[in-house]
């Protein structure tokens, strides 16, 4: 493998580049949604429909604590691009010590909150009937290894900072690979249950943690930390937060939404139609993987070249990952209005969820050809360190349009309500973020300085 430097990315051609983040990014993110919807497969045909309304009990609190580590790696990886591109690799040095430091406090912490709570936790977050019992086993044995997801989730951020797309990517594949074959193993061929799926998923965060650990142990990695650089720096530490902040509270915003459609949905229509949101959801972190991944390969190319005041590159860059994320939505979204009944037999030969399903999964996705600006729209802000409007822009879809709609429309449409509202939080969310994406171009790169070679 050639090796690549993080000066690359404010040198070579944005189309160039952005594919050559953007697909690893994208493969890896298709390994490990993958591995999500196959781990589901398995669930729902070897232990049964419940269980995956168990699991998607857990994945709110789990992920929770997960990303904080992916917060806390997005908000300093912007300040490691913005410091390599501007030369200043101390500080990017400094940033990544300080990211370990918080990943562990904070993760640490609440795993032993999430544990003592657990028997409050679980039902709050829909864990109720049948469901209760399998959504503990699994909880419980996962929350053990997520600190370790926190640290990876980090850790894959700065990789990606440091302009090593590939590596990133291995670093997603493995867990996911890893996590199939011990599903296979602990649940179809040990008969372990919902302790065999908990335990392969823990084991498959080691994974992941141990690749990380070598890469920056070796010298692929530009970023050599010595002791100092892991106590805390007040300057540092306020700038990733406010950056960090943003994703933190993006994934607050969605554990809060499966809190409340897991219980409003408990109500409407019972296990099957909490076992029909698990499904969407499945498919909702699979089917958009190039378009995450466009996102994710995007923002160390914005981050980059804006610390390096080179604008117009800033300005192409946009442009140019809207127009691939915004074709390749258009694709999903044909796939998608096409096959959700042969989708959603995958997963569950249940007759009430093969019944509710396929419509609750169009709706979903009707307006998913033009999610792709506001994704890039918001992370733009992230990339470039403005946490405010990359903060506001974040929450619009899900905090201000979503979870208002999910509470209101089922009072007037039932259940049909619940599936209503994500389009149109789509749309909304989309015009708001074009009208001051635009404005922050027309305002910040519209002129172009002398730019630093």
């Amino acid at each position: 493998m050639a090796k690549v430097s993080s000066q690359d990315l404010g040198t070579q051609p944005i189309g160039k580049l952005l594919v050559k983040q953007a697909v690893p990014a994208s493969i890896g993110i298709l390994v490990m949604s993958l591995n999500i919807l196959v781990d589901t497969i398995f669930v729902g045909n070897w232990i049964g429909s419940t269980a995956i309304a168990a699991i998607n009990v857990v994945l709110p609190v789990s992920f929770f604590i997960a990303a904080l580590g992916m917060s806390i790696g997005i908000g300093g990886s912007s300040i490691i691009s913005r410091a390599l591109g501007g030369y200043n690799t101390e500080k990017a040095l400094k940033t990544f010590g300080n990211q370990i430091t918080l990943t562990l406090l904070f993760t640490v912490t609440l795993v032993v909150f999430g544990v003592y709570y657990v028997d409050s936790i679980i039902p709050t977050f829909g864990g109720k009937g049948a469901i209760f019992e399998p959504a503990k086993i699994y909880y419980t044995i996962v929350l053990y290894g997520v600190p370790f997801l926190a640290l990876c989730m980090m850790g894959n951020t700065v990789i990606r900072a440091e302009g090593k797309p590939k590596f990133a990517m291995y670093a997603m594949m493995i867990p996911s690979v890893g996590n199939l074959i011990l599903d296979y193993l602990f649940i179809n061929v040990l008969d372990y249950g919902m302790e065999g799926a908990a335990w392969a998923t823990t084991a498959s965060y080691l994974l992941c943690f141990g690749f990380i650990f070598w890469f920056f142990a070796s010298k692929n990695s530009e970023l050599k930390l010595n002791f100092s650089h892991f106590g805390l720096q007040k300057s540092i530490v306020s700038e990733m937060g406010s950056l960090g902040f943003v994703t933190l509270a993006r994934q607050a915003v969605v554990s809060v939404t499966y809190l409340f459609m897991n219980n409003i949905l408990y109500d409407l229509g019972g296990e099957s139609s909490v076992t029909a949101y698990a499904i969407v959801g499945r498919m909702l972190m699979f089917a958009l993987f190039p378009v995450f991944g466009i996102t994710q390969g995007f923002l160390p190319i914005a981050g980059f070249n804006y610390g390096a005041a080179k604008y117009t590159r800033v300005r192409e860059s946009i442009n140019t990952a809207i127009k691939y994320a915004v074709f390749l939505a258009t694709i999903i979204f044909i796939l998608l209005m096409i096959f959700p009944e042969s989708i959603t037999r995958l997963f569950t030969n249940d007759v009430e969820v093969l019944k509710e399903t396929p419509s609750a999964m169009r709706w979903v996705f009707a307006a998913t050809p033009i999610i792709a600006i506001q994704l890039i729209g918001a992370a733009y802000f992230q990339a470039i360190g403005k946490a405010i409007p990359a903060l506001l822009l974040t929450l619009t879809r899900q905090g201000f349009f979503f979870i208002p709609l999910i509470l209101i429309l089922p009072m007037f449409y039932g259940e049909l309500g619940v599936w209503m509202s994500f389009p149109i939080s789509d749309i909304l969310a989309t015009i708001v973020t074009a009208y001051f994406l635009n404005k922050e171009i027309k305002s910040t790169l519209i002129i172009q300085p002398v730019e630093k070679e």
